[in-house]
């Protein structure tokens, strides 16, 4: 009797295993089935992953927010569009993604990204009056977004950042000296803060090369967003061309702009948002969700 109770008790154990086995497998399978898609991003602590994670609440996406990095982003973008597969990612103009493949930026009705924004220069307080000259040139740095696509261009073919910017500035040398003008610079050395977006790698070595050319030292340090604006208003940096204003970075601004100095517009005309190729058959984010089982 004792050993027909032993056996019944070791049964119902084993039966009582499988089926935490089997409710696992089922449950896990059920959420790989479920799983949510993934739309491609920076850095964590860029804006334009505020507005993604906005976007999403906003429209109801069924889509995970993969945070990576400007080079991580582009990377997994030419590998899709090399196998014509659905991806999306976020994206901004001017990136020389877009002068290499067919891109597009879906529709956003709910205005989560924005209208058209500018890429502005900041400063410390009190930067003009330490350095009159720098400061001038900084006020007076403008291009636009095709120059800045030569120099990303260049970059993304295989060039150091400061071989591209430099051969840029050699064959650029009327635009260089409207924007150095008279000013003779007094070796000081300007501290100039930037993210590691490839169009502020591109812009940011670009100004370092003019700086030079007008006989200042530089140094150039690249922070996440949140810190570089931190950075400049403590007086840590001198500068940045790396403000994207007045929606990407609005959340830092808003923070921090009683202790910096908005100097000017460097570029005007830039754009952020989710970007798919071309191919992809849909034009709306709030078509995301109907087509997820598409994407990679």
């Amino acid at each position: 009797m004792k050993i027909k109770k032993q056996t019944m008790i070791v049964l119902i154990g084993i039966c009582l295993i499988s089926f935490i086995l089997f409710a696992g497998c089922t449950g896990g399978d059920q959420s790989a089935s479920s799983q949510n898609g993934k739309i491609i991003g920076i850095e964590p602590g860029a804006g334009i992953m505020q507005n993604t994670e906005d976007a999403i609440t906003e429209y109801g996406l069924d889509y995970t927010l993969v945070a990576s990095s400007s080079a991580g982003m582009a990377s997994e973008l030419t590998k899709a569009v090399k196998d014509g597969k659905w991806i999306v990612v976020t994206g901004w103009t001017p990136h020389w993604k877009f002068a290499r493949f067919d891109l597009k930026y879906l529709d956003d009705p709910k205005g989560i990204y924005g209208g058209e924004e500018y890429i502005g220069a900041l400063a410390r307080k009190g930067f003009e009056t330490d350095n009159k000259g720098a400061y001038e040139i900084l006020s007076r740095f403008h291009w636009t977004a095709d120059d800045m696509a030569m120099v990303m261009l260049a970059i993304e073919d295989g060039k150091s950042a400061e071989v591209a910017a430099e051969e840029y500035v050699t064959a650029h040398q009327d635009q260089v000296l409207s924007w150095i003008g008279d000013v003779v610079g007094d070796g000081s050395l300007i501290k100039i803060g930037y993210v590691l977006w490839d169009s502020e790698i591109a812009s940011t070595n670009v100004l370092k090369k003019v700086y030079e050319q007008a006989g200042y030292k530089t140094q150039l340090i690249a922070v996440d967003a949140g810190p570089l604006y931190q950075s400049v208003s403590t007086g840590d940096l001198d500068c940045t061309i790396s403000a994207w204003l007045p929606q990407t970075q609005a959340n830092y601004m808003n923070k921090y702009r009683d202790d910096l100095v908005e100097v000017g517009k460097t570029l005007e005309g830039a754009k952020i948002g989710l970007v798919v190729p071309e191919y992809v058959t849909i034009s709306s984010i709030d078509e995301l969700n109907s087509n997820k089982d598409k994407f990679q």
